[in-house]
C-alpha cells in the first residue's frame, strides 16, 4: 500500500526566528528600544512596564543569539553594557517596518469599513417594526 500523505517539513531556521521574535512582545519592545537609542539595560526596563529584569536578559540573550543584536561590554567602574543593531539586525528592522507598514495600512481598512457600514438597529427596534407590520 503506498502512502500519499505529504510530509510536512520543519519550517526553515529563519522563519522559526522570526516567528519567536514577531510573536513575542517583549522581543519586539526590546528591538524597537534599540532601533529608537536605547541602549542600555537599565534604560530598558525603565521604558517598558511590565518587563522584568530576568526577563529582560533572556530577550537581549535571544536577540544576541539570532544575531539581531551585538552586546558591547565597556571595562569601567561600574560596569557598563549597550546593545546595538548588528547588520542583520539593521535588515531584520526593515521586515519589522514593513510588518507595521502593513499592520497600519489592515488598521486604517478596518476603520473605513466600520465609518462606511450602515447602522446596526438593535434587535428590540426590529421586533417592535415586525410587528407593527404584522397586523397582529
Amino acid at each position: 500500500m503506498i502512502s500519499r500523505e505529504k510530509k510536512i517539513s520543519a519550517p526553515p531556521p529563519v522563519a522559526r526566528m522570526v516567528e519567536e521574535i514577531v510573536g513575542c512582545k517583549w522581543s519586539l519592545a526590546v528591538l524597537g528600544l534599540v532601533r529608537n537609542g536605547v541602549n542600555r539595560p537599565g534604560a530598558m526596563e525603565h521604558a517598558v512596564p511590565g518587563l522584568s529584569k530576568k526577563v529582560l536578559n533572556e530577550r537581549l540573550r535571544k536577540l544576541v543569539r539570532f544575531g539581531i543584536l551585538e552586546r558591547q561590554a565597556y571595562p569601567e567602574l561600574p560596569p557598563r553594557v549597550e546593545y546595538r543593531l548588528t547588520g542583520f539586525g539593521e535588515k531584520f528592522s526593515g521586515l519589522m517596518d514593513g510588518v507595521e507598514s502593513l499592520q497600519a495600512e489592515i488598521e486604517a481598512a478596518s476603520r473605513a469599513d466600520v465609518a462606511s457600514a450602515p447602522p446596526v438597529q438593535p434587535r428590540a427596534m426590529r421586533r417592535g417594526a415586525a410587528d407593527a407590520g404584522s397586523g397582529s
